[in-house]
């Protein structure tokens, strides 16, 4: 991670300052700007989760600015857990800078887990997203549906043994979404992709290129 600008600062949230983290190239122009969302506060998930660290390192090093932060009460950020809610709010927060600071250029967005739920809700939707990144996509508990009238590209990225979202419940909200997705599942990987995480990158570094 050499010659990295690392920027920790905090969002002016709908419920308070959200803890964040700018990784960018100190000279370069980005290719792109990405934001990856963590999983859920409640279970300890916050913006250095590894696998949320995973990502954000494929794609800085594929030339992407990337942002992170800490939904609302998770880490320094403030106000409360609102179960996905409000949590939109902290996205388009972290959208809105993005879209100041880069303009015109293509915002990626990603999720792991409650992440991706959350994230993907808002990306779908905002114009400033080009596309969208699901990892561990929790469908054994949440509702996806929205995802059926999303026609941005898609990368579906799961373990084979996910325990929170099982193989044919994805299987099955995939066939009915719009093109273009890709779906690749980590064979022998659990949620939280446990020693597969070089994978996790090599997949997602190929989609972009793509």
């Amino acid at each position: 991670m050499a010659d990295v600008f690392h920027r920790n600062f905090s969002l002016q949230g709908p419920a308070g300052r959200l803890e964040a983290l700018l990784w960018t190239a100190r000279l370069a122009d980005p290719k792109i700007v990405a934001l990856v969302c963590h999983p859920h506060p409640l279970f300890g998930g916050t913006m250095h989760n590894k696998v949320v660290y995973a990502v954000a390192k494929a794609l800085h090093q594929h030339g992407a600015t990337v942002l992170r932060f800490n939904f609302r009460s998770a880490g320094q950020s403030e106000g409360e857990h609102d179960r996905g809610v409000g949590e939109q709010g902290d996205v388009r927060a972290a959208l809105d800078y993005l879209a100041v600071e880069f303009p015109a250029k293509p915002i990626l967005l990603g999720g792991f887990s409650f992440g991706s739920w959350v994230g993907l809700r808002v990306g779908c939707e905002d114009s400033r997203v080009a596309r969208l990144i699901a990892l561990g996509l929790p469908v054994n508990s949440v509702d996806a549906s929205y995802l059926s009238a999303c026609e941005k590209p898609k990368l579906f990225i799961q373990g084979g043994n996910d325990q929170f979202g099982s193989r044919e419940r994805l299987e099955t909200l995939f066939a009915v979404l719009p093109e273009p997705k890709r779906l690749v599942f980590i064979e022998g990987a659990d949620h939280f992709f446990a020693g597969q995480l070089e994978e996790v990158g090599r997949v997602i570094r190929e989609w972009v290129d793509s």
